[in-house]
């Protein structure tokens, strides 16, 4: 058999066993950002070599959400928060452009200088910023960085595209689940705000021999009167018959 291939077989069996672990993962993991932690540390330790350690971050940007920042460790977690403390940084170019961005120097480096002061400040001289292919506006991008100057060259840095390639289909799985479980959550905080503005409705109803809409106008001018939101005086209406917080039977 022809070295060549040995060397594909090898490389195929790498990305299968990653890709189960990660979908392991993503099946055990409560949240979204859980789940980067532990693609951030599987990328490191993929990326590393003996005594040439890799720091590994990932950024995740999603529509009204403020950006989440998961790391390998928190050495690597210190410098990936320097993406977003500077206007400027190859994360957020890597982002925002959907390019593999390849910084062999700070030191050297022109584009980002308040960026690459910082993080020279932290021991970093190279970094690699690679976008993960992921759906509609979110963004995600892998953060390499090392200690020592072009650790990110040649056949290091194909292989490191290879990966995030390798692993952006699990990452867009995870970002899917974040989404329907945070949907759920909201549905199922509408439900019980609305269960609990239902009860004192008919408290009201009956307490004063009125309409539906006649207890619903009597609950909002109280919240209106009170500066309080509905559902806060609606839970108080509920409250005061000893009866305690009022239950959804939506199991989400």
């Amino acid at each position: 058999m022809a070295p060549g291939t040995v060397a594909s077989e090898s490389t195929a069996k790498s990305a299968t066993s990653i890709t189960e672990h990660l979908h392991e993962e993503l099946l055990n993991s409560s949240d979204v950002e859980e789940f980067l932690d532990e693609l951030a540390r599987v990328s490191a330790s993929n990326l590393s070599e003996p005594g040439d350690e890799v720091l590994c971050g990932i950024t995740l940007l999603r529509q009204r959400k403020a950006a989440t920042i998961a790391s390998s460790g928190a050495a690597a977690r210190a410098v990936s928060q320097l993406e977003y403390q500077s206007e400027q940084s190859p994360g957020m170019a890597a982002s925002l452009d959907q390019v593999t961005v390849h910084v062999p120097d700070v030191k050297e480096d022109a584009r980002w200088p308040e960026y690459c002061d910082a993080v020279l400040h932290q021991g970093i001289r190279s970094v690699l910023a690679i976008p993960f292919r992921l759906e509609g506006e979110t963004k995600a991008t892998l953060l390499l960085y090392s200690h020592r100057t072009s650790r990110f060259e040649g056949r290091v840095l194909k292989t490191a595209e290879d990966f995030v390639r390798q692993t952006s289909l699990a990452l867009r799985l995870a970002v899917r689940f974040a989404h329907y479980s945070e949907t759920a959550a909201h549905l199922r905080a509408t439900l019980e705000s609305r269960t609990v503005i239902d009860m004192a409705v008919g408290i009201i109803m009956a307490q004063n021999r009125c309409s539906q809409q006649e207890a619903f106008e009597l609950l909002k001018a109280a919240s209106s009167t009170r500066n309080s939101k509905l559902h806060n005086v609606a839970a108080a209406v509920v409250n005061s018959l000893g009866q305690g917080p009022a239950r959804t039977h939506y199991d989400g």
